[in-house]
C-alpha cells in the first residue's frame, strides 16, 4: 500500500517591497535631481539670506525681489538667427547697445526694446560682452579670441572693424569657448569688471574709461557666485552694486561693494512679472533710474521696474 507524501504548499514569491526608508531615499533623490536642474538649491539658500536685510539695507540696495517684467519678451525685428549676447546703457545717449554673437554686429536699441540701428563688427569671431565707459568708448569682449576691444562709437558710426582699435588680450582658457563673457564699467573705482564664464570668476582691470588700460587684470576674489555659468555683468550707477546674470541657473544676483550677496531674482516664468521663463538670459543693464534691462538668445527683450 502506497504511503501517501505530505502536502507542501507551494511557497510564495517574495513581493518587492519598499521600505519607508527607501520610498523616503527615492524621494530625496527625486527632490535634489529636481532642485539641482532647476537651482533651487541655491535660490533657497539666497532667500534665507535675504530675510536677515533689514529696510534701510534694502532701501540701500537694488534689491531685485521688488522688480516686475513690463516689457516681456518683445522679439527684436530680423535678429532671429543673431543670439543676443549682451547689453549696456550709454547713459549720454540713453540708450542701449547689444552685441549680436552669432552673426557679429553691435545694435543700438531705444529703452522700450525699438532698434535704432545695426552696426556691422568686421573681425570679430564671437563678441559676447559689451559695456558702455566714458566719451563714446565701449569695450567689447569676444570670448572665442579672448580679447577685450576698446572701441569709439558716435551717432556717425555705421561699422567697426576690428583691426582699428586697440585690443587687450584677455589670457588663456581650459575651454575655449567657455572664456570671458561678461563686462561692467566701475566708473567709481575706474576699473573694468571682467567675468569668465564657466567657472564662474571676476577680474578687474585699471582704466580712466577711455582706450587705454593700466597694467594687468587682476583676479577678484569671491565666495558668492552661486551660479552654474556667468552670462553677463553690470553695475548699478546709483549704488555701485554688481549684478550677475547666470543663463544656466536662471537668476540675477545683486553684489554690494565688499562682493557679498544682497538680493537675487529668478527669470523662471510665474515670477516677477514674467509670463513664461527666460529662454537664455544672456545680457543684463541698468540705468541712472533703476530700470532694469535683459536681452535673450535668440532675440527678446526684457524691460523691468522697481514696484514702489
Amino acid at each position: 500500500m502506497a504511503v501517501p507524501l505530505p502536502s507542501v504548499k507551494p511557497t510564495p514569491r517574495p513581493r518587492l517591497k519598499m521600505r519607508w526608508y527607501s520610498w523616503l531615499f527615492l524621494v530625496g533623490a527625486l527632490m535634489y535631481g529636481v532642485s539641482w536642474l532647476m537651482h533651487w538649491d541655491d535660490r533657497g539658500a539666497l532667500w534665507v539670506l535675504e530675510r536677515f536685510e533689514t529696510p534701510v539695507e534694502r532701501q540701500e540696495s537694488v534689491w531685485l525681489p521688488d522688480y516686475q517684467a513690463v516689457i516681456d519678451a518683445k522679439p527684436l525685428p530680423g535678429m532671429e538667427k543673431d543670439e543676443a549676447s549682451d547689453l549696456a546703457y550709454n547713459p549720454q545717449t540713453k540708450t542701449l547697445f547689444a552685441v549680436m554673437g552669432r552673426n557679429p554686429f553691435l545694435v543700438e536699441l531705444s529703452l522700450q526694446g525699438d532698434v535704432l540701428r545695426k552696426m556691422p563688427l568686421v573681425g570679430w569671431s564671437n563678441p559676447e560682452g559689451v559695456t558702455v565707459m566714458e566719451n563714446g568708448v565701449l569695450g567689447i569682449v569676444d570670448e572665442r579670441r579672448h580679447s577685450l576691444t576698446l572701441v569709439k562709437v558716435d551717432a556717425d558710426t555705421r561699422q567697426l572693424a576690428f583691426a582699428d582699435f586697440p585690443t587687450y588680450d584677455l589670457g588663456p582658457s581650459e575651454n575655449q569657448n567657455k572664456a570671458f563673457e561678461g563686462a561692467a564699467w566701475d566708473k567709481r573705482n575706474q576699473q573694468l569688471i571682467l567675468g569668465k564664464e564657466r567657472p564662474a570668476q571676476l577680474f578687474t582691470w585699471k582704466s580712466n574709461g577711455g582706450q587705454a588700460l593700466t597694467g594687468d587684470k587682476q583676479v577678484l576674489p569671491s565666495t558668492e557666485l552661486d551660479i552654474r555659468n556667468l552670462s553677463a555683468l553690470s553695475i548699478d550707477p546709483r549704488t555701485g552694486h554688481l549684478l550677475v546674470l547666470s543663463a544656466d541657473s536662471n537668476l540675477l544676483l545683486e553684489l554690494d561693494e565688499k562682493g557679498e550677496q544682497v538680493s537675487f531674482m529668478t527669470v523662471l516664468g510665474g515670477f516677477n512679472g514674467l509670463k513664461d521663463t527666460i529662454p537664455r538670459a544672456e545680457g543684463v543693464a541698468m540705468d541712472e533710474n533703476g530700470t532694469l534691462y535683459m536681452v535673450s538668445e535668440p532675440n527678446l527683450f526684457y524691460r523691468f521696474e522697481k514696484q514702489k
